[in-house]
């Protein structure tokens, strides 16, 4: 008697067991060759035409054996079709009969027809086995009171195995196609602007750009530390120095912070920066690419999110971040010191410790009392100078700058700057930042010298926008968590 392999379900040694007698009669289970398509199922079924041949090729979804016939339902990348396959009409029937599994990827040959109810079909003249599944696929089955058993809905489970998400959950699918198609659409909305895409490094050997903790690796070869990038923001600003007044790029950042449902160590930002423009111009290109978008993806510029509608329609507000927490705390925060907003914090009940400075306090305050109140597209504008070291001063209100965040149902999209040229007023911002890590604040800054070196070759007045891809794409297509909207969300190994 055979032993039984460890580990391996009862199907999984069955489906091995087949696996080698279709070895035996002498058939390639993983084929070399090329099999040629000659439509995807979508087309094949919308440009129906009775009796026309066609070659298709996908996954066998279901299996109903009959005797001398079986149905089956096949599914390619675009849609679904049932199989019928009659004894008589094929050479191989004894293998469909016996030896092909759910889950096996197959290439048909046949017609196409309509059932007596009207089911558009394909009668199978051949089959061709392009790979046989090892494991089988969940099923979701229902008993005669209509209770559903089997659902591939766990969530750790469908992040960890997302290749079988993909396969059984069909609105997975689509929610990647919407990313997708939602990412053309700023780039033709970009290239309209006749600005560039760039790419800049991964591998820095400053982690600079914004204020959060990085992932640190070595490179042997040069013996030196080197920082997966945390922002690509310092990069293309050197681009603008060297003379291109458009450029963007779709880039993977990486931080190493914590995991929730907004946050991922490894996400997508589309940094844009144009020269000679200033956040007014930037707030206003912000409102026009958000309505492209929706008319491209929705053909609407609202959208219904449960019971709320967001509209794209009208001009976004444009609130300063001092009237946001004064309207959502009663504590105006204009001109107060550090002291006096730790004790602010305090009274709030917030964190406030030694290591954050003004700047952290004012974010803590708004983070936790405000964000979330800003449902509709909202732009939070005029941040004090201690939250915005890479941004101009503001060139009418003392203490603050021309930057704007960018919410919309209660999360922060987009982050954008009047960008600081200023090769002297930068340095001192830096050596400030170096202050706080000093004291003990590990998100502060880094001194980038080659950065102040090109800005001191000259940088055009120029406008940049950093845009969490992620973040946006989870609300157009209207998902609560940045793990449903990444292929494959960070977790924990299991063994």
């Amino acid at each position: 008697m055979q032993s039984r392999p460890q580990n391996l379900s009862e199907q999984e040694i069955i489906r091995r067991i087949k696996l080698n007698k279709i070895k035996e009669i002498g058939i390639e289970s993983y084929p070399a060759a090329s099999y040629h398509i000659s439509s995807c199922v979508k087309k094949l079924v919308e440009n129906y035409k009775e009796y026309a041949i066609a070659n298709i090729a996908g996954r066998i979804m279901r299996i109903r054996i009959m005797g001398n016939a079986s149905f089956s339902v096949l599914q390619d990348h675009s849609s679904f079709i049932q199989l019928y396959v009659r004894s008589e009409k094929i050479s191989n029937y004894n293998i469909v009969k016996k030896l092909l599994d759910i889950g096996d990827i197959i290439g048909v040959k046949g017609f196409i027809f309509k059932t007596s109810i009207g089911e558009i079909s394909m009668h199978v003249k051949n089959i061709v086995i392009l790979s046989k599944s090892l494991r089988p696929l969940p099923q979701v089955k229902s008993d005669r009171q209509g209770k559903i058993y089997d659902v591939f809905s766990d969530i750790d489970l469908r992040h960890r195995l997302r290749y079988v998400d993909l396969i059984v959950n069909e609105s997975v699918k689509t929610v990647f196609c919407l990313r997708s198609r939602i990412i053309e659409t700023i780039r033709e909305f970009l290239n309209k602007l006749h600005c560039l895409e760039v790419e800049t490094p991964i591998l820095q050997n400053i982690s600079g750009g914004a204020s959060a903790l990085p992932f640190i690796t070595f490179h042997k070869s040069l013996n030196i530390p080197l920082y997966l990038r945390i922002a690509n923001e310092l990069y293309l600003k050197r681009v603008i120095v060297g003379g291109f007044e458009g450029i963007y790029e779709f880039a993977r950042d990486f931080r190493n912070e914590g995991i929730d449902r907004t946050h991922n160590p490894e996400f997508t930002i589309l940094e844009l920066y144009v020269a000679y423009k200033d956040y007014y111009w930037m707030m206003d290109i912000m409102e026009k690419l958000l309505k492209t978008i929706c008319m491209k993806i929705y053909n609407n510029t609202e959208i219904k999110i449960g019971n709320k509608t967001i509209s794209f329609t009208q001009t976004f507000p444009r609130i300063p971040i001092d009237k946001s927490i004064e309207a959502y705390t009663g504590i105006n925060i204009s001109g107060m010191d550090e002291d006096s907003l730790r004790k602010v914090c305090k009274n709030l009940h917030l964190k406030d410790d030694k290591t954050m400075g003004k700047g952290k306090l004012i974010d803590n305050l708004f983070s936790d009392k405000c964000e979330n109140k800003y449902i509709q597209p909202t732009f939070i504008i005029d941040h004090p100078i201690e939250m915005s070291p890479l941004t101009k001063k503001h060139r009418k209100k003392r203490g603050l700058t021309e930057r704007f965040e960018f919410f919309i149902n209660g999360n922060e999209i987009a982050n954008s700057y009047s960008e600081l040229n200023d090769p002297i007023e930068q340095l001192k911002r830096f050596k400030e930042q170096l202050q706080l890590a000093e004291n003990g604040d590990d998100e502060a800054m880094f001194i980038d010298y080659d950065f102040i070196r090109a800005l001191e070759f000259g940088m055009p007045p120029n406008a940049g926008i950093g845009i969490g891809i992620d973040r946006l794409v989870m609300f157009l297509t209207k998902t609560t968590s940045i793990q449903e909207i990444l292929l494959f969300p960070q977790s924990k190994t299991k063994a």
